[in-house]
């Protein structure tokens, strides 16, 4: 797979926000020395590849504390009031989105990996044992909603007006078009909710902690897609701290690491598709996106 096919994939991503003890705003970026820890807000902090990163960052002489968050809507504010140096959980839609949507601009300083998002079902084996009128779940927040719309559209359970798009909502269904119903939750509740629907469409993050398999999932994005570029996984920081170069070295150091890039592969499942974009193609795809999202505003 080529670069251009790499960044032309999806991902997911998906996440979230209870803060666990964030310090209160600095003055500048931290430098990661032992008086100076960098801490970075991710979701799923108990993942074992960061273990793998924290340890292999300290070989480097760099400090960091991960902050563990359950909810995505608080990683990008934690960021822009200077509680956290940067986060790791969004893709480029949500971080416009953000951006647009409070007057912030946070950038990308790096990207991990793509994933897959895919449609689950404890009812049904397959796509076309799903009835007319069935009700499928689906993430509520704005860019995982499309994403999850779209990915509906393309196994034909539902009908977007004009084609749909990265920003398209519950309001753009066909609904006398559509096969199912489609329900909009919290992106932590979508495999809850699998008991009482015929499907859900659930993030990667959520897939194994609800006791379910990347395998069995009745479909999946398509990572070859060229529109796709959007949803590639990023580190975000404040514009000001783009080119600090302790922050460079963490980035350099998660996309290098053999044992962090292997402990990423597994705790996906191996559906991950790590990527070493550069900072100039993740500016270029996020002035894109910003611009369609200023757009749909």
């Amino acid at each position: 797979m080529n670069k251009k096919t790499i960044l032309a994939a999806v991902a997911v991503i998906p996440l979230v926000a209870l803060l666990a003890g964030c310090a209160g705003a600095s003055n500048g970026a931290a430098t990661g020395t032992e008086d100076d820890v960098i801490k970075i807000g991710v979701i799923g902090a108990s993942d074992p590849y960061w273990d793998i990163y924290q340890d292999a960052a300290a070989d480097e002489g760099i400090s960091i504390e991960l902050v563990d968050f359950a909810d995505y809507q608080q990683l990008n504010p934690t960021v822009s009031e200077g509680e956290l140096d940067m986060n790791q959980f969004q893709h480029l839609v949500f971080l416009a989105d953000y951006n647009v949507s409070s007057g912030s601009d946070l950038v990308p300083i790096g990207s991990t990996a793509i994933y897959p998002l895919g449609l689950y079902s404890t009812e049904y084996d397959g796509l076309d044992e799903i009835q007319e009128g069935d009700t499928v779940a689906v993430p509520n927040d704005a860019t995982n909603l499309a994403r999850a719309l779209l990915l509906l559209q393309a196994e034909d359970l539902i009908t977007l007006d004009g084609g749909g798009t990265n920003l398209s909502g519950l309001d753009d269904i066909d609904e006398e078009n559509s096969k199912v119903t489609v329900t909009a939750l919290e992106p932590s509740l979508t495999a809850a909710s699998l008991a009482d629907v015929a499907a859900a469409v659930i993030n990667n993050d959520f897939v194994e902690k609800a006791g379910l398999t990347f395998e069995g999932a009745l479909a999946a994005d398509d990572p070859t897609d060229a529109g796709a570029f959007a949803y590639i996984n990023v580190f975000a920081a404040r514009a000001e701290d783009k080119d600090n170069e302790t922050f460079l070295k963490l980035i350099e150091i998660f996309q290098t690491n053999q044992d962090v890039q292997d402990g990423l592969m597994a705790v996906s499942g191996d559906t991950a598709v790590p990527l070493a974009a550069t900072t100039a193609e993740l500016e270029a795809a996020l002035a894109d996106v910003t611009a369609d999202v200023e757009a749909a505003k």
